[in-house]
């Protein structure tokens, strides 16, 4: 399905170091090692915009540079240790540019060409000998760091070089190169986090204390804005909903979903009705609606309304057309939780899925936990197509209409947490799982067994530890690395089960 929303680039600094005083007494020394810079440059360029600067080789030059990053407005630097060269004439950087620093510390060869090397061509292999140099005036001068050794990754060796450049097929290029990606798309999702607008529609479901959350608490530590609209705001939309976005939401609906039977197990939950679906098809033009109007990226909304409120059938009709927001790029959390729509939306932009989930039950034969909810559910990570389901009643809410039923498809998948500490701090818990293949309800919830590194006690007992809220994301592949620095960049705790 066509997105609403996409991420944001991140805007990534760059620069090489080396030592003024070995260009005059080593010629091409300079220019090979800002050759070096531009094959990182290039290599990043595809999922990001590069801002290199080029060489830094004095104090001097640092502080333009700093200047210059400062301007760019980068969201993070990528240091590059071409040579030697001293720390004084890289702090002044990273004193004046505040953007997270990355340290490569690249080897260009796999290792010297004994017979052949001479000492310019040690200097050009020699950026590990000012790494430690850099971390200890990084620490002292109270500026955080990450450090990644390895390969640079060439595919061809230099004219210039006596020693094997070729690297890329490398494992320690490899590593090196998943960590620098890594890097560069959890700046790209604080980037687009810091531009992120989320609706918060009603309020929590009454009495979940783990969803309260401070909307002024929210943006100080992620950069989101939080954007509050109102029922009437969509029955605006609601009313100004024309056949033909009817319509076309009626086909998106075919096209997305298979329609269900009668559930053989619970009488409540029966195939949907043409009345049923005609109204979520309504109201679904009217959701998408008020994402556009509102420039929304994400959303968070529950309404419990009084018997016999014209609103209590709007809200009946949110789950169907809120999952096809969810596969559009504008997550949609349920019972207002806005610290998990917050986590769905970073799975989203990693490309990852991020449906709204909870605990089901535990299936001790199987040694999994099943998890999932009554939607919304991520398109982009089902197995198969998701089955809707008429419900004659949705448990603890008003009103009947249809439901989301679902599983994700088998194989890695990774939970995100986001919950709240005492003192208002957020917090990332993070579990890497196996989603498998086990028979779930016919009851019009998604649902899916996943099998995570321990029994499920043991599991529980760790993961309740954590006073995490009772909802959160869930997405496809191994994706804590990367959630992990997300946290780090937003400066958010993180703990991995």
């Amino acid at each position: 399905m066509e997105r609403l929303r996409y991420g944001n680039r991140p805007v990534v600094g760059l620069y090489t170091i080396g030592l003024n005083a070995y260009w005059a007494q080593f010629p091409g020394l300079r220019e090979r090692l800002i050759n070096y810079g531009k094959s990182i440059e290039g290599r990043l360029s595809k999922i990001a915009d590069i801002k290199n600067y080029g060489l830094v080789d004095s104090e001097h030059v640092a502080r333009m540079a700093g200047e210059w990053f400062n301007a760019q407005n980068v969201d993070i630097i990528f240091l590059h240790c071409g040579t030697y060269c001293t720390s004084a004439s890289v702090l002044p950087i990273h004193q004046i540019c505040k953007a997270p620093v990355v340290v490569l510390n690249l080897q260009p060869s796999i290792k010297l060409n004994y017979d052949k090397c001479d000492t310019g061509e040690w200097l050009a292999n020699c950026g590990a000998c000012v790494a430690p140099e850099i971390a200890n005036s990084f620490h002292r001068s109270g500026i955080p760091f990450r450090i990644i050794n390895g390969l640079l990754g060439l595919e061809s060796t230099l004219q210039c070089s006596t020693a094997d450049e070729t690297t890329f097929k490398r494992p320690e290029a490899k590593k090196a190169w998943e960590e620098i990606t890594e890097w560069t798309i959890a700046a790209g999702i604080k980037h687009s986090l810091r531009n992120c607008r989320f609706g918060f529609l009603g309020g929590n479901y009454c009495g979940m204390l783990d969803l309260y959350s401070d909307f002024t608490m929210l943006q100080a530590q992620t950069g989101m804005h939080v954007e509050i609209v109102e029922m009437c705001d969509l029955d605006r939309c609601l009313q100004s909903a024309t056949k033909a976005e009817i319509n076309a939401k009626m086909r998106e609906i075919n096209s997305m979903f298979e329609i269900s039977g009668d559930s053989p197990t619970d009488p409540n939950v029966k195939q949907p009705t043409k009345e049923q679906l005609d109204w979520s098809a309504k109201v679904a033009a009217a959701q998408e609606k008020l994402v556009s109007e509102y420039g929304l990226d994400a959303l968070a909304y529950y309404y419990h309304s009084s018997d016999g409120n014209p609103y209590e059938e709007l809200q009946a009709g949110f789950i169907v057309g809120h999952s096809l927001l969810t596969a559009k790029g504008v997550p949609c959390a349920g019972e207002a939780d806005l610290k998990t729509a917050l986590a769905m939306k970073i799975c989203d932009l990693l490309g990852a899925g991020g449906s709204f989930c909870e605990i089901v039950a535990v299936d001790y034969d199987a040694g999994t936990i099943l998890i999932g909810h009554d939607g919304p559910f991520h398109i982009s990570i089902s197995n198969g197509r998701p089955i809707l389901r008429g419900m004659g009643v949705y448990h603890g809410k008003k009103g009947t209409g249809i439901s989301v039923e679902a599983k994700v498809r088998s194989g890695d998948i990774t939970t995100l947490n986001v919950t709240q500490s005492s003192d208002g701090k957020l917090k990332f818990i993070i579990s890497e799982a196996t989603a498998t293949k086990g028979q779930i309800m016919t009851i019009g919830n998604t649902q899916t067994h996943a099998r995570f590194k321990t029994d499920p006690d043991t599991h529980m007992t760790k993961w309740f530890s954590q006073y995490p809220t009772h909802h959160f994301a869930l997405s496809v592949g191994h994706n804590a690395g990367i959630f992990k620095k997300v946290a780090e960049l937003l400066g958010i705790e993180t703990v991995e089960l």
